[in-house]
Parts: structure tokens; C-alpha cells; sequence
């Protein structure tokens, strides 16, 4: 679905229906060890009978909610008819809400443990279809709440008490009202969703099904195909020849794609562009951050704060150079690891460490972790045909999963702290809100599972006994803030220029994007400044990025680890106070909108704070890899 009408009737959904899932995904390399290695210990293989006992259970739940469906149009037009009316609509909808999310989280997690399961994609293709199909279902529920206005919702709030739990997502269909058009028209934007869409599907398609990938021979006379897996894998490859010519090769590909890119991309920027203006919003960007009530103000201040803190970025790069003894640095030196180690980490051990590592959160949140890590709710190891990366999800009453593509290395202990992050922020959330109110949303989403990582990062180096131990603890902090923080603020950064190009009645193509992109990387790489050279060939970067058909998406990876590192120095500095204000802003899950949520644990978006916070906390470890380093030399 096209950006804007997910965000706006997701939202709904969310504040007045729904809880929302808390998905991050990371690129991780494929190890030896499989899922469907028999030695593979069963608990590290999700169970989720709980969900559904067999498919066949599954294909009648879904059948189920398409039969609720035609019962929903009943309550259209009864919100008028007082508190019992309006109560009794609501937690119909709520339930096939409800109902879908299981179906959904169901299918989608079956069909990315085995891509070439056809049975299971279909499964997940028809489960996005019904969702399509309830939120035209409930197209009029918007407008409807909208015409009863203030005065009579505070007054049936005032007479029905069970509607208490629906209260902040009534007044948030009040706050859209400017912004709603009428149930029509809705119905037509929700129907028309997944064909708006369409950008990001045939991205995919595209970049992982249909480019037809080169066989390379590598400077070492090793011949590879050059598929978005070995792409990532020999970018970090020791040999600087191998990791150019891989980046020569990969990237020369992707350009010959720009035009298309460039085609597709730019219809679903026009989708949003013009969607934003049927909504009455100024711009692309405030449509996006409207449906969590987000201050343009926080979008750009990240913007200009991340802009304020590319020198420390910039001494960052000078000592990967350092490290990797290179005589200049090109964009290929980014990705080889500043510390080599063959140290092995168990996924035994990794819990064990992450358990001890979020000690300062107090016992309630370790009994939570580690009840979490004795049952079969984790899909750890990669096996043929799973999808890459990590997430976590899940549905409200029954437990979290999290999948994994775990390696036995520091890394993925670090992934394992991160999506646990997600999962206890959930469990969390659960345990306080009614399901109507403990979906956290997107914004709100990363910062459990980067504090995660940062508490870690400095248990492992509080308990590191050698030099070399420290700057791996180090370097991996460092890699986790550049590429989450400056390298998400400089696709967000993107993502403006292009909206803003477009919104001007600018001309854009994939040449256009090209010209915008490189001119970002050169900036926030130091080009200018000697600190690293930009190929221009490399600048097609921008058309491999998926995360771009979700507009104005990424930034709140950039908000989330700064807000993680400002209140992790609280915790650290303020003690039990300073956590169960944290753990406060976990659990009031969706009932408030995210940034007054983080006013109340006394963090402001909008103000410098917490970018100054994460780029205090960079600064901080590049000295210490600094001291460590002149020790030796």
C-alpha cells in the first residue's frame, strides 16, 4: 500500500483498534549452521502452535473474519445512536482487528522461515489481501467518528465507561478530521491500496528475482555470482581489491537499473506527494508524521543535528583508516569489521550475557527476558530458502517470536540483545494496555532494542580482560551508531530532497536521484574534507534501498538509537529512578502519542538533546579506541 494511506488507516486502527508489531529488520550474513541441521537444539526452532495449530486452522480463521466482514456494514451509520451503539461497533471491529493480526503474523513469519514454500507465500499474499479487505471494510469508521465531534465523544466517554479504552483513538480520529476525507472516498483509497502499492512489489521482484546477476572472477582468481548475499558478504571481505571489485561489479549493475528505479520510486513519491495534498497536509513529510502526531520539528532537527555531528562521524573514518592501515579510505573500507576475531558465541552463552547486560533494568525486566528465552519462541538459525535479516513480532495475548539468522558471533549475540529489546518492549506493553492501546508505534519501536545493545556493549566491555576484546566491543558500538543513526539520517535526508523536489514541480528520474544521492554520500563521507573518496558509480546505492517505498520510514531508526543513548546515560548516571521512568515509557505502549510519551520520561524530540547525546556517547568511544590504540603504538 502507497505510504500515506497505510500510515493513516493503520494508525486508526492502532490508536482506536489495534496493536501494532515491532519489526526491525538487519542484514546478516549466512553461517554453516542451519535450522534444519538435525543437531540443531528444537528449542531454537519457534513453536507456534500457539497461534495455530495447522494451516487447516489458519485457512478457517481466515475464513472466519471474511465472513465477519459483511456484518461489519451494519454498524455503519449506528455511531449516532448513542455510547452502547458506538461501544458495540467498536469492539467488533476491534476483534476482527484483532483476529487479522494473528492471521497475519501467522503467515508472514511461516513464509519468510522458507521463500520457496509457494503454499506459504500464498498464504502470506492472502493474508495482506484481507487485510486490504477489513480496512475497506471500516473505511467509514474515520469520517463517522468525525461527525459526532468532540462534544457528544467526550460525553459518551463520560456515560460509557467501557469506552475508556477506545478514548485516545477517538479524539486522534478528531485530531485527523481536517485531514479525513469522506467515507467514500476513503472506502476508494483503502480499496485502491494494494494497486497504490505497487512501487515496493515490483522493487522486489526486481532486485531480488529478476536482475540477472553477474559471475565475477575476484582479484584472488575466485569466481562468485554476484547476488545480494555475496554482495554483502564480500563487501567485507579483508582483501581491499576483492571488496572494490565487488563494489565496481554490484553497483555498475544497479546503475544500469536507474531508469527503472528511477520510474518506480518516483510514482510512489508522486503517490504520497499527491495523497498528501487530497489530505489537506503541506507537505509529504507531515502527512507521514501526522499519523503519530510527529513535529515536523523532530524530522528536521534530527536532520540538522546529525549535519552538526558529521566532524565526529568524520573522525570515525579517519580511525577505521587508522585500523586498517590503508593509506586513504574509499566508500568500499566501510563494511570490514576494525577488529578481526574468532572468538565463538553460542547462542547459550549470547542469552546469558544478554541476560546479565540488562541487569540495570532491574529484575522485573530480566525475570520477563529470561522467560522469554526458555520457551520455543525463537526461529534462531538460518536454514535454505530463509528470508535474511531479523525481526520481532507478535500478537496481543499470546507471546512474541523472534527470528533470527544467528552466526555464533558477536554480532548476532548483539542482534539477539536487539530483537529481545523489541520482544520485552511488547511483552511489556501487553502486560499494562488493553489491546486497543498497546501497540507502540514505529517511532517509538527501536529504542528498547538499541538500549539493549548499548547496555551490551558496555557489559562486554566492563568485563573485557583483554585490549583486543575491548576495541571488538568498541568498533561494533561504533558501527552500530554509524549505521543506524548518520547512515538512516542520510537516507531520510534523501527521502526529503526527493519529496521536496517533487512537491516543487521539479523533474525527477533515476538520473536526478543519482545526482542527489552522490551529493549526500560526499557530504556525509568527508569527500570534501579528504576523509574518503566517493565513486561516483556508487551513488546507485539509493535504488537498492527498500526501505524507501515506506516514505519517511527510516528516520525514526535515527531517533529511536539517540533517544536509547540518552536514556541509557540516565540509567547509568540516575539509577532506579532514571530505569523505571524508562520502563514507564515501555509500558504506556499506545496510549499516548510518542513524543509526549518521551516528554513524560523527560525526553524532547524536537530539542538537540538526545542527538547530542549520541554523539557525545561516539565521540566517547572513539577516544577510548584512541587511548587503547596509542598504548600499543
Amino acid at each position: 500500500m502507497s505510504g500515506n494511506i497505510t500510515q493513516h488507516h493503520a494508525k486508526l486502527r492502532r490508536a482506536v483498534l489495534a496493536a501494532a508489531s515491532a519489526v526491525s529488520l538487519l542484514a546478516l550474513a549466512v553461517p554453516a549452521r542451519a535450522a534444519d541441521d538435525p543437531k540443531v537444539d528444537p528449542k531454537y526452532i519457534w513453536d507456534l502452535s500457539d497461534y495455530y495449530k495447522s494451516t487447516a486452522d489458519w485457512d478457517a480463521a481466515r475464513a472466519r473474519i471474511k465472513a465477519e466482514l459483511p456484518g461489519l456494514a451494519k454498524y455503519k451509520g449506528t455511531l449516532a445512536q448513542g455510547p452502547a451503539a458506538t461501544l458495540a461497533a467498536l469492539e467488533a471491529i476491534s476483534h476482527v482487528n484483532h483476529e487479522l493480526e494473528q492471521v497475519g503474523t501467522y503467515a508472514s513469519t511461516i513464509a519468510n522461515t522458507d521463500t520457496r514454500d509457494a503454499a506459504a507465500q500464498e498464504r502470506d499474499g492472502l493474508a495482506q489481501d484481507l487485510a486490504g479487505e477489513v480496512s475497506a471494510a471500516i473505511a467509514w469508521l474515520s469520517p463517522e467518528i468525525q461527525d459526532l465531534g468532540a462534544a457528544k465523544i467526550d460525553a459518551y466517554l463520560k456515560a460509557e465507561p467501557k469506552l475508556a479504552k477506545f478514548g485516545f483513538g477517538l479524539h486522534d480520529a478528531l485530531r485527523l478530521k481536517p485531514h479525513t476525507l469522506g467515507a467514500e472516498a476513503e472506502g476508494v483509497l483503502a480499496a485502491l491500496g494494494p494497486a497504490l502499492g505497487g512501487g515496493g512489489t515490483t522493487y522486489n521482484l526486481l532486485a531480488n528475482a529478476d536482475i540477472d546477476w553477474p559471475t565475477i572472477t575476484l582479484p584472488n582468481g575466485k569466481s562468485v555470482k554476484l547476488t545480494q548475499a555475496n554482495y554483502q558478504k564480500y563487501r567485507e571481505d579483508p582483501d581491499r581489491a576483492v571488496r572494490k571489485a565487488v563494489f565496481d561489479a554490484f553497483w555498475t549493475k544497479f546503475g544500469q537499473y536507474a531508469n527503472t528505479m528511477g520510474s518506480t520510486l518516483g510514482n510512489t513519491v508522486q503517490g504520497d506527494v499527491i495523497q498528501s495534498k487530497l489530505r489537506h497536509y503541506p507537505s509529504a513529510v507531515a502527512a507521514s508524521l501526522s499519523s503519530n502526531d510527529i513535529p515536523e520539528a523532530v524530522y528536521r532537527t534530527l536532520v540538522a543535528e546529525a549535519n552538526k555531528g558529521l566532524p565526529t562521524l568524520h573522525r570515525y573514518f579517519k580511525l577505521r583508516q587508522r585500523m586498517l592501515n590503508l593509506p586513504d579510505l574509499h566508500y568500499y573500507d566501510i563494511y570490514p569489521p576494525l577488529v578481526q576475531s574468532d572468538a565463538k558465541f553460542p547462542i547459550q552463552e549470547g542469552e546469558k550475557l544478554v541476560l546479565a547486560a540488562v541487569k540495570p533494568l532491574g529484575e522485573e525486566y530480566q525475570k520477563a527476558l529470561a522467560d522469554g528465552f526458555s520457551h520455543r519462541w525463537m526461529h534462531a538459525y538460518p536454514q535454505e530458502g530463509k528470508q535474511s535479516g531479523a525481526y520481532q513480532t507478535g500478537v496481543y495475548g499470546l507471546h512474541p517470536v523472534v527470528f533470527l539468522n544467528y552466526q555464533d558471533n558477536y554480532n548476532s549475540v548483539s542482534t539477539l540483545a536487539h530483537e529481545w529489546g523489541h520482544a520485552m518492549h511488547t511483552t511489556f506493553a501487553n502486560r499494562s494496555q488493553p489491546y486497543e492501546l498497546a501497540g507502540y508505534s514505529l517511532f517509538m519501536a527501536e529504542i528498547a532494542s538499541t538500549a539493549n545493545e548499548f547496555l551490551l556493549s558496555d557489559y562486554m566491555l566492563a568485563n573485557a580482560k583483554t585490549r583486543q576484546e575491548k576495541l571488538l566491543y568498541l568498533g561494533n558500538e561504533l558501527e552500530t551508531i554509524r549505521a543506524t543513526f548518520f547512515r538512516q539520517t542520510m537516507f531520510a535526508e534523501f527521502e526529503l530532497r526527493v519529496h521536496d523536489a517533487v512537491e516543487k514541480g521539479e523533474p525527477m528520474s533515476g538520473k536526478r536521484m543519482t545526482e542527489i544521492y552522490l551529493d549526500l554520500l560526499r557530504k556525509y563521507h568527508g569527500a570534501d574534507q579528504g576523509v574518503m573518496q566517493i565513486d561516483p558509480v556508487y551513488a546507485a546505492e539509493w535504488a537498492f534501498i527498500p526501505h524507501f517505498y515506506r516514505p519517511f520510514y527510516v528516520y525514526q531508526y535515527a531517533t529511536s538509537i539517540s533517544a536509547s543513548a540518552y536514556f541509557t546515560e540516565k540509567i547509568r548516571d540516575g539509577g532506579p529512578t532514571a530505569r523505571d521512568t524508562y520502563l514507564a515509557a515501555l509500558k504506556a505502549g499506545g496510549s499516548d502519542y510518542p513524543v509526549d510519551v518521551l516528554k513524560k520520561a523527560g525526553l524532547d524530540m524536537a530539542s538537540p538533546a538526545p542527538y547530542q547525546a549520541l554523539v557525545r556517547r561516539m565521540d566517547t568511544v572513539i577516544t577510548e579506541m584512541e587511548r587503547l590504540l596509542d598504548q600499543k603504538d
